[in-house]
């Protein structure tokens, strides 16, 4: 193995409880005590104990014989800047945010401070842990519901399993959407990698010089890519869709998750918020 490359892991079992994950680190691989700092905190550093794996942070997280220490670097994702997201309100159990283009929903082995959970957790005030409920691709912009604590996203996630948060989305297309039709909002059910999906698009408007439409779109489901895949396989792929449109793009991906509305699953209240204002 070359440390010298751009992308390597190395996966370490302890035997000294003298050192530390970094002494230990440095020791192993060509990277100054330093850099293994600064990837620690970018959370690509992971401590394996019994049959839990997880991410550790503290260059000085001590270290017991038998437990394995594990490092994925990859220079491309550690170099990233994080685009900042918007804090759009705070319940102290879980808050809302308005995760721009670019910003990944959670993180992978390689790293996790390009993502709104990292971000929450570095800058909300008190500081909290942040954990993941739903996921926003990483090309699209907009709500995003993370939880503070583990019963606040295990209700959260019961919500979205039971279908009573209510997601609404706009989509800017290629092609002339049709504005009416026999079916209106025109309806998707289409199996999604073996899951059923289920989605609805109405158009509101069309740029005749651009020859695209922006349609609002409310699903049922919850599937990867779900827009994208129904909306192109009715023949409009989303604008800026490498995936499912064209390939040789220069804008970003034009799907904005806007609405989210939910009663409180600790207090019942109605909860709803609106990037447009409606």
């Amino acid at each position: 193995m070359s440390y010298s490359s751009a992308r390597f892991e190395t996966h370490i079992t302890v035997a000294d409880s003298e050192m530390t994950a970094v002494d230990l680190l440095a020791a192993e691989t060509e990277l100054s005590k330093q850099t293994i700092k600064k990837i620690m905190l970018k959370g690509a550093v992971w401590l394996t104990i019994g049959k839990k794996t997880q991410r550790i942070r503290r260059a000085k997280r001590s270290l017991k014989p038998g437990q394995v220490l594990h490092l994925y670097y990859d220079k491309t994702v550690l170099e990233q800047i994080p685009a900042e997201p918007e804090l759009v309100a705070d319940f102290g159990r879980y808050s809302i945010w308005n995760k721009p283009c670019g910003l990944l929903s959670q993180g992978s082995l390689w790293g996790d401070h390009c993502t709104v959970t990292r971000w929450s957790e570095q800058h909300l005030k008190p500081e909290r842990s942040a954990f993941v409920v739903h996921r926003l691709d990483r090309d699209a912009n907009g709500l995003i519901i993370l939880a503070h604590e583990k019963q606040a996203a295990a209700r959260l996630s019961a919500l979205f399993q039971s279908r009573d948060i209510d997601k609404r989305y706009r989509v800017w297309v290629e092609g002339e959407f049709p504005a009416e039709s026999a079916e209106s909002p025109v309806r998707v059910e289409q199996t999604l990698d073996g899951r059923d999906a289920v989605s609805y698009f109405t158009r509101i408007d069309f740029d005749p010089d651009k020859q695209r439409s922006l349609l609002d779109v409310r699903i049922e489901t919850g599937r990867k890519h779900q827009i994208r895949r129904h909306v192109s396989g009715l023949g409009f792929p989303v604008v800026g869709d490498r995936l499912y449109g064209a390939t040789q793009l220069t804008e970003n991906l034009l799907l904005t998750a806007y609405y989210l509305a939910f009663d409180c699953p600790f207090s019942g209240e109605k909860r709803s918020f609106d990037l447009f204002g409606n």
